[in-house]
């Protein structure tokens, strides 16, 4: 199972990808979770991303499609992946399907979740982080059971810079303006599933498990495709 998460911030994109890696065993990336690393760290990649990142803005091409490649080449990559956060423009989601087929392998689908704005303004608001362990929680739809702690290690809770108000709604514009038509580009390539994402957490598990599982390809197809892919 290869699958990309479409969807604004705030909409479930990463509590969903967990549950359905857990589910199937393999690995779900989140792209903003691998660049705070990288920033962290202080790479090239890391120094490149971090000022943009603080403002809200979208992350160079080249870049994000180098720590990709880098990503989807380990081992716990080759059974399957959920990437959550990426592609974000069409120049990217050109970009992956080329890494793809370096990589001798295809996309399955692509989800695109959806919920109104003001649903995802007081979703992200409410977003906390540990700076430890990196546990996301929010104080809406996912507290921690102590209040400003996080469950795993005791730590209190951030609240991250690029969740202000004003870097909210900048990357709602953004969203808006360049991620969006990437569900047309996916809906004309018969690859894009639609789910709503205002329902409780279970339920959009639910109703993400059917989606997929009503479209993945029988054994015979893939292997027909590796085949016509081989004599290409």
């Amino acid at each position: 199972m290869r699958v990309i998460f479409l969807g604004p911030q705030g909409v479930g994109k990463g509590t969903q990808a967990a549950l359905l890696g857990a589910r199937f065993g393999i690995p779900a990336l989140s792209t903003g979770e691998m660049l705070r690393s990288e920033v962290k760290r202080e790479t090239e990649i890391g120094k490149k991303a971090g000022a943009l990142m603080k403002r809200g803005d979208l992350v160079s091409d080249d870049v994000m499609l180098a720590l990709i490649r880098n990503r989807l080449s380990e081992s716990d990559a080759q059974a399957g992946f959920i990437l959550d956060g990426f592609p974000r423009t069409t120049a990217q989601a050109e970009g992956l399907e080329g890494t793809l087929a370096h990589l001798n392998t295809r996309l399955n689908a692509a989800v695109l979740f959806k919920a109104p704005r003001d649903v995802l303004m007081a979703r992200l608001s409410g977003r906390r982080t540990c700076p430890r362990c990196g546990a996301n929680y929010n104080l809406v739809t996912h507290p921690p059971k102590a209040p400003g702690i996080c469950d795993h290690d005791g730590v209190e809770l951030i609240h991250r810079a690029d969740d202000t108000p004003a870097a909210i709604n900048h990357r709602l514009e953004l969203y808006e303006r360049q991620t969006a038509p990437l569900a047309e580009y996916y809906r004309k390539r018969g690859e894009l599933r639609e789910i709503d994402g205002t329902r409780p957490i279970e339920a959009v598990q639910q109703a993400l498990v059917e989606a997929l599982d009503s479209h993945r390809p029988a054994p015979s197809s893939v292997v027909a495709h590796r085949a016509s892919q081989g004599s290409a």
